[in-house]
């Protein structure tokens, strides 16, 4: 029999291309008395209100005639976080202007810059303040988004001569 993510991920994947939207994955929890059904959809742009409210109203039917989920659970639908894992092409594409924390099996220093797509070998194509990066997936651990905190914090303005400030004075 087939673990319950996959029939889980087999029940969603019709509402899912409905909604036009990207089933990213599920996360079992809970305790012992409620089980806790947390599917991760997202796409290009997010999700909609509208469209999360659909999926949770026809995933919790289906869930509840096929009897999957033994005793009390709650189903939550959620967008994948800025922790949740790239690993698919349509990942990269999905997110492609995020800024990246890329980190490699071989203990190489940590990498962050933006995305900007896969080539057409598959590698990854990551810009930053040195130019263009080519990293093989193959030789990463973990690619998540992150926050640019360089751009956040105003770094990279331009900055005024002799630290004066460009206030005007009052008279």
């Amino acid at each position: 029999m087939a673990d319950i993510e996959s029939i889980i991920k087999t029940l969603a994947e019709p509402i899912v291309d409905e909604l036009e939207i990207d089933f990213m994955g599920v996360v079992l929890g809970g305790g012992k008395e409620t089980k806790l059904v947390r599917v991760v959809v997202d796409k290009k742009g997010g999700v909609g209100v509208e469209a999360l409210r659909r999926l949770s109203k026809g995933l919790s039917l289906q869930l509840d005639a096929e009897d999957l989920i033994p005793g009390k659970y709650n189903l939550e639908i959620s967008s994948p976080g800025f922790d949740w894992p790239l690993t698919t092409a349509k990942d990269f594409a999905r997110y492609e202007g995020d800024w990246l924390r890329i980190s490699f099996e071989d203990g190489r220093p940590v990498l962050e810059g933006e995305n900007l797509g896969l080539n057409a070998d598959g590698d990854l194509r990551v810009g930053g303040k040195k130019g263009e990066h080519i990293i093989n997936l193959e030789e990463t651990s973990k690619i998540i988004r992150t926050v640019n905190w360089g751009k956040v914090s105003g770094e990279g303005k331009k900055k005024n001569k002799r630290g004066k400030s460009n206030a005007k004075k009052r008279s």
